[in-house]
């Protein structure tokens, strides 16, 4: 018996957790509140815990996610239904949460992008701190297309991935970037054959995660904070948390681990 969990699918490897999206037959839409609920879900339970140090963020079958549902959409059905008032609230209640919780994510994301990331499945994908492509995905900010705009910030999420000029041009034309296109703009890092998607995912994973857990966690909160406040206010937070750091066991075990030539044992504390 399916359960509201079955839609995205959560499995841990030591301290790597994967996020699947499993809606395959319907290309992994992410509009519906069940999809919506279960992210938010599950970025709560990340940030609850020390453990997780890592999330993998990827789809179930050919795509990693068709953005919003199309039917619903041409139906006026679920989200999309009600009179222009009722639609605002629909958005703000709805796929506008995926975006503010995936912003305070605590822990890095990595996207592993399967297939296509269409509309709000490619920001789904810039929501996300790191993004390796399969060479058969593809990005397209398509909402213009289907005479829409960007409804779950795509407008403020695409530029800081990709510059301004190539935002606008993807947002003004809907037009698909291939995984090559995507790679030389710097959409995402890494490009590899679909069956070694997982796996070069999980080895970027491997490399994050093997450092202390809570400088990760501040490290994010640093990079996400420099998109919006001035150096003097960053600075000012910078010593605070850096502070934190120097009283912490892992840094008192980071530097026995590198001075004594061995991998360090981190639990948090």
């Amino acid at each position: 018996m399916s359960t509201a969990n079955d839609v995205v699918l959560s499995t841990r490897d030591g301290h790597v957790v994967t996020w699947t999206i499993n809606l395959p037959d319907l290309r992994n839409p992410i509009s519906g509140d069940d999809v919506v609920e279960r992210l938010v879900e599950l970025v709560d339970e990340a940030n609850g815990d020390v453990e997780t140090r890592v999330v993998i963020l990827t789809g179930a079958g050919s795509a990693f996610s068709a953005g919003g549902n199309v039917k619903d959409m041409a139906d006026r059905a679920g989200m999309f239904a009600g009179a222009p008032h009722a639609l605002r609230d629909g958005y703000r209640r709805g796929i506008q949460r995926l975006p503010k919780a995936i912003y305070h994510c605590e822990v890095p994301i990595i996207a592993a992008v399967n297939g296509p990331a269409v509309g709000a499945g490619c920001d789904l994908a810039m929501m996300c701190d790191m993004r390796i492509a399969s060479n058969t995905a593809f990005f397209a900010e398509s909402f213009v297309k289907l005479g829409i705009i960007p409804g779950d910030g795509g407008a403020w999420l695409l530029p800081r991935a990709i510059g301004a000029a190539r935002a606008a041009e993807m947002a003004f034309t809907g037009d698909r970037v291939d995984a090559a296109t995507a790679l030389d703009w710097g959409m995402v890092s890494r490009v590899v054959e679909p069956e070694n998607l997982l796996d070069a995912a999980h080895e970027l994973a491997a490399r994050v995660a093997v450092n202390p857990p809570n400088a990760l966690r501040m490290t994010k909160k640093l990079l996400r904070e420099g998109q919006r406040v001035d150096l003097d206010t960053l600075l000012e937070l910078s010593a605070s948390l850096q502070a934190l750091s120097h009283h912490s066991a892992d840094h008192r075990e980071a530097l026995s681990a590198f001075l004594e030539r061995r991998t360090g044992n981190f639990t948090g504390e």
